[in-house]
This record gives C-alpha cells, sequence and structure tokens, in this order.
C-alpha cells in the first residue's frame, strides 16, 4: 500500500510502502533518499513541486505545497555556473584556515641540537666546542647542561677534552642550535623557550584553542545575529590583525597573546564560507563539495606551507606572508552572497528571494514567480512553526536515559576523535626524519582519505566506517612504537594520520545527525567546544616526546581503539529521518543491531531503486530532511546555528 494524498489528476506520490514477510513482520519499502516522509510528485516535469506536507492549506481552503530551500534549489540549479563559481571561490579561505592551523609549528621550530653557549669558546670550531663544553649522555651531548669550569684556564692549559668528572651546571649564557636541518631562525630559538622553558611553545598553542573557544562562540554570535558575511569578514580580519602582530612580538606573553587572537580565526575563517557555499548546492553534490573542497583546497595550503616557511627562511616574515592574505576577506561582500537560508530563518524572506533569482539567471533557468510566492509564504509558515521550539536547551538532551548515554557518547568520541587528529598532526616533528617533508606528506593523506570517504560514506554508513577508521589509526600508531625509528615507524604514524582524517570528517556530522531538531544547534556547538577541549590537551601529549617519542603514539593509539569502539554503541544514521522531537530523539535508534550494516540492506527491485530493511532497523521519525542530503555539508563546526532562530534553516 502506498501512502499519499492531495493528488493532481495524473499525478502520483511516492513514499514509504509497508507489507509483511511470511512471518508476519512488517517491513519498510523506502527510497534511497533516506526520507520516507517526503512526498514527491512521479511528474516528468522537474518543474513540479516537491510536497513536503500537503496536510496544510492556504487561506481559500485548497491543499497548498509547503515549499523549502531544498525544493527550490532544483528548479533554479542544483550545481550549476553559480554554484562553481562559489566552489572556486572556497580556495583562498582553505588556504586562510590551514595557515592559521599550523603556522605556529613552524614558527617555534627547535633544532634538536642545540647546547650551552660558552663565550670563551666562540673562536672554537664547533667540535672543539662542544667536546670541551657540553657533557654527554649515551654517546648524545646533553641540551640543558654545561661543564662549571673556568674556561679561560682551559684554553691556557691547552685541554681539548673534558674531563667527565668536572661538575656540572645548568646554561649560564643561552643557547647555541644547529640550523642545518632547520635553516632559520624561530621566535622559539630567539626567546630561548628550550630546557627549563620548553614547555612554552606548548601553551601557546592552548592559548591558541582557548581563543577558538572564545572566538567560535563571538563569532557564531554574531554570525546568527548579523549574518554569515560579517562573521566571515570579523573572524579573518581579527585572523590578520593577530598575525601580523605576531611579527612584532618580543616576549612570550606577548606571542601568545597574539596566538590568541589569532585563535579566533581558527576554523572559522574557512567555515562560514564552506557553510555558504553548501547552503547553495543540491543535495546530491554536497557530498562531493564538503569532502573535496577540503581534499584539495585545504591539502594544496597544508602541503605548501612547510616549505614557504623554508624558502623564506625568517619567522616574522612567515607569519606576515601567512596572516597578510586573510586581509582580502573585505572583498566578500562583492563575490560572495549572504546565506539565503540565514536571510529567511530572520523573516528577510524578500532578500532571500532576491538572491535565488540572481542565481537562477546565472545559471540559466527560469522559475515561475509563482513558485518564489510558494516559498516565501511556506518559509514564513516554517519560522513560526520553529519560533515555538524556543524553550529547548542543552540539557534537555541529559533528562531522558538513552539520548543522555547517546549525547555522553557523542561528547567521548569526538573528544577523542580531535585529540587524536591535532596530536597527529603535531606529532609530526618527533618522528625522527625532516619534518618538512613529513609534513607535507601527512598533510597530503588527507586528500586520498576525504576522496574514500567521498565514495564510501553514503554506502557503508557512519558507525561503522567510524569504527573502523578510528581502530585503524590507533593499531597503526602503536605498530609505529615498536618499529626501528626513522622511515619505518614515521610511515606507520603517517597511515595513522591518515585513518583519522576520515574518522575527524565522519564525527564532524555525527553528532547534528542524531540530535534532535529542537536542541541539534546548541548541542552540536556543546559537543565541538568539548573537542576544542581535548585540542588543548593535545600540545601536551605531543609534549611528552621529550620524555620518550613514543609516548604520544602510545597515547593516540589507545585513545584511537577506545574512541572507534565506543562508536559501535551510537546509532546508524544512514538512510534515516533527522529526529524532530526529544522524544523522536529518545526513541531513535531503538532496535537497531550492533550488526546492521546500512551497504547490506535486501534490494527489492533494483529497477525501481527501492530496498527493503526490518522495521525495527528503519525508524522514521517526523518530518524532516533526508541525512545524506541535508546535512553533510552544515556541520564542519560549532559556529553553525548556534541560537535557537537559527535551527530554522535545517528545514529553509
Amino acid at each position: 500500500m502506498t501512502q499519499g494524498h492531495g493528488i493532481k489528476d495524473g499525478q502520483t506520490f511516492v513514499n514509504a510502502a509497508f507489507s509483511a514477510d511470511e512471518n508476519g513482520h512488517e517491513n519498510v519499502f523506502r527510497r534511497k533518499s533516506g526520507n520516507a516522509n517526503s512526498l514527491q510528485l512521479d511528474n516528468s516535469n522537474p518543474m513540479e513541486l516537491k510536497c513536503k506536507d500537503t496536510d496544510k492549506v492556504d487561506q481559500n481552503g485548497n491543499n497548498a505545497p509547503v515549499l523549502d530551500f531544498d525544493d527550490i534549489l532544483p528548479m533554479i540549479g542544483e550545481f550549476g555556473r553559480y554554484q562553481k563559481m562559489l566552489f572556486l571561490l572556497m580556495i583562498p579561505f582553505a588556504f586562510f584556515v590551514a595557515f592559521v592551523y599550523f603556522s605556529q609549528i613552524f614558527l617555534t621550530l627547535i633544532p634538536d641540537q642545540h647546547w650551552c653557549q660558552v663565550p670563551e669558546l666562540n673562536d672554537l670550531p664547533v667540535e672543539m666546542r662542544l667536546a670541551l663544553s657540553i657533557p654527554r649522555v649515551n654517546g648524545e651531548y646533553r641540551n640543558c647542561h654545561m661543564y662549571d669550569v673556568n674556561y679561560t684556564e682551559i684554553l691556557a692549559k691547552g685541554i681539548k677534552v673534558a674531563d667527565p668528572s668536572w661538575p656540572m651546571t645548568k646554561c649560564k649564557n643561552g643557547w647555541s642550535y644547529n640550523f642545518t636541518e632547520i635553516p632559520y631562525t624561530t621566535v622559539a630559538t630567539e626567546e630561548n623557550w628550550v630546557c627549563d622553558n620548553a614547555a612554552l611553545p606548548t601553551y601557546a598553542q592552548s592559548i591558541f584553542f582557548l581563543g577558538a573557544i572564545v572566538g567560535g562562540l563571538l563569532f557564531g554570535w554574531i554570525a546568527d545575529r548579523f549574518g554569515r558575511i560579517p562573521a566571515l569578514i570579523g573572524c579573518n580580519l581579527m585572523g590578520f590583525a593577530a598575525g601580523v602582530g605576531t611579527a612584532f612580538v618580543t616576549s612570550f606573553w606577548q606571542f601568545a597573546l597574539m596566538r590568541f587572537f589569532v585563535g579566533f580565526a581558527f576554523d572559522n575563517s574557512f567555515t562560514m564560507m564552506y557553510i555558504l557555499v553548501l547552503e547553495y548546492v543540491g543535495p546530491k553534490y554536497r557530498t562531493f563539495v564538503a569532502n573535496m573542497s577540503i581534499a584539495i583546497f585545504f591539502t594544496a595550503a597544508a602541503c605548501m606551507l612547510p616549505w614557504i616557511a623554508y624558502y623564506l627562511a625568517d619567522w616574522r616574515l612567515l607569519t606576515i606572508v601567512t596572516s597578510a592574505p586573510l586581509a582580502l576577506v573585505i572583498l566578500t561582500p562583492w563575490l560572495i552572497p549572504e546565506s539565503a537560508r540565514w536571510l529567511v530563518s530572520q523573516g528577510k524572506t524578500d532578500k532571500a528571494v532576491s538572491i535565488l533569482k540572481k542565481l537562477e539567471k546565472i545559471n540559466r533557468k527560469h522559475v515561475p514567480a509563482e513558485t518564489y510566492k510558494h516559498f516565501s509564504d511556506s518559509c514564513n509558515k516554517l519560522r513560526q512553526e520553529e519560533n515555538k521550539n524556543c524553550n529547548y536547551s542543552v540539557l534537555d538532551l541529559f533528562k531522558t536515559p538513552r539520548l543522555r548515554r547517546t549525547t555522553l557518547l557523542l561528547i567521548v568520541i569526538w573528544m577523542a576523535i580531535s585529540l587524536v587528529f591535532d596530536g597527529h598532526v603535531r606529532n609530526v616533528g618527533s618522528l625522527g626524519l625532516n619534518i618538512f617533508l613529513t609534513f607535507t606528506v601527512a598533510s597530503f593523506t588527507e586528500l586520498p582519505a576525504d576522496t574514500l570517504l567521498t565514495i564510501t560514506l553514503d554506502k557503508w554508513g557512519r558507525r561503522w566506517l567510524a569504527c573502523g577508521t578510528m581502530v585503524l589509526s590507533g593499531v597503526f600508531s602503536l605498530l609505529a612504537t615498536v618499529a626501528p625509528v626513522g622511515v619505518y615507524s614515521a610511515t606507520l604514524a603517517i597511515v595513522g594520520r591518515f585513518f583519522v582524517n576520515i574518522s575527524y570528517n565522519i564525527g564532524l556530522q555525527y553528532a547534528a545527525e542524531i540530535l534532535p531538531t529542537v536542541v541539534r544547534a546548541q548541542g552540536v556547538a556543546f559537543i565541538h567546544i568539548m573537542g576544542y577541549v581535548a585540542s588543548i590537551i593535545a600540545p601536551f601529549v605531543v609534549y611528552l616526546a621529550n620524555i620518550s617519542p613514543m609516548l604520544p603514539l602510545i597515547i593516540l593509539g589507545v585513545l584511537g581503539i577506545i574512541g572507534g569502539l565506543l562508536a559501535l554503541l551510537l546509532p546508524e544514521t544512514l538512510n534515516h529521518d533527522l529526529p524532530q522531537t526529544l522524544s523522536d530523539g529518545e526513541e531513535f535508534g531503538r532496535g537497531q543491531s550492533i550488526w546492521d550494516f546500512p551497504c547490506l540492506a535486501k534490494q527489492v527491485d533494483d529497477s525501481s531503486d527501492v530496498e527493503i530493511r526490518s522495521q525495527h532497523f528503519v525508524r522514521s521519525t517526523q518530518t524532516g530532511a533526508s541525512l545524506t542530503a541535508s546535512t553533510r555539508g552544515e556541520l564542519r563546526s560549532s559556529i553553525l546555528r548556534r541560537s535557537v532562530r537559527s535551527r530554522q534553516s535545517t528545514r529553509m
């Protein structure tokens, strides 16, 4: 039996159909788009309206189609000339976020070979200075100690090699560095952030993530209150000012303050643009745009950064060169439109329609004026309905047992993923190879990781893919600790980075697919903030390499395996409708087996593109957008829809 109503002559609705198997169990036939409640007109005319809810009536008492944003996009063009232009305009913003995120690594590099400086021996060759002034441990010269003797008398006596019985002391006159592998001074070597001060770069990186939390909340509020474009401009200009200001610091606390404000631009500098583009791209293209923008643009920037640092060979010039381009964001209002979804959520439907008409013109499409009228009316109705949900808060996620369990799992898993990902990013300097080459190779893994994810995510599902990639990341990290230091251990660690890249991108959307609409924005924001907290810890995990190079990889490996196994406790979301209410969220996934694989669903009729699943596996909720269609591109950052009003765009 097929469900449908309010149908014109000559048209049919296709929706979920129900039947019973030979044992009397009810099965659900559903379209692979995953939205069992979306009624689609089976009509060859592509300009026909797609009805979301035909129970609504217009002022004359007739059935009126409710037209949302994803309905009107196919009429305007889902990936036409306008969207392709926007896709290319993501390039500078992807470069910005890579430079903001990774630049401190190359601003604070410290050569492994550094020793106490002895002014009396400055005229001697390096080998003679070391032999006479620096103690050895296991055949290696110590970084933080020197012999405490009168070197003027030692030279006068013609002594060429130190006596191990001489007393030792900590460095008194600064350090000398071997700049063979790192061919430039950094802020860390200029300020001598070594030995007792070796943790200062770690503190600065953690302060950067504190800035990311504050900036995320601040510019998230700006994005919801004043629009995506003002937030995009503001955070990039903040990164520009603080980044250029970093070139003029003369102390640790000045450097840390600049890093705090640079952190304001982390994530936001790209994510605002990322969201804008994905809001204008049709559902079937979002997985491609979401992943390949990262795979191509972000990866290219990350791979270029170490060689920019290498050839500039000046840390002050490096911070200016990587920060100054952020000022180009002032051109944004003339090149990039405001989010039409946000405009609709603010009741500015006329402005949204004017943008859509511009998009329509550039894409060489034609949409009747009546269609825009239906769209405006529908958006206004939906906005009124959404305003009824203003009393919910993130605390509601913890009031019922299953939803509370799911929320806590999401928090722990995302914190593990964030820590493992950032730990791998920053641990490249401890792998025993040239850091410029190693960082490039490790960054390049983002391209095959995102490409593989694009191909498999909507076929294999989230749960088992998240589990498998996290566990594999942990396994390869642990294997790197038992392999010989050098090429073998570095290769295994880079493979671990490859797999955590995949799980990171899965985790970015998992929370928003599971949490109910009425608290989705607040819940995603909270979970991502907890991820920032974990990222604050990551630099200290990497700092443990000063005790043993294996310790960071052991911790990252164990956390990866634990996080992956915990992912199996989450419900699968592929081909399931978004939970709308808190009760939907409480029931979501109930009855699912841990062994359910979306890709193994039995096909009923390949020609009709319909699949069959048992009733306890498919749990449709109330009317909502298809997960594979409408959530892929909305969830890279905690800044997305932090306010209650911005939840409106989930349906618009």
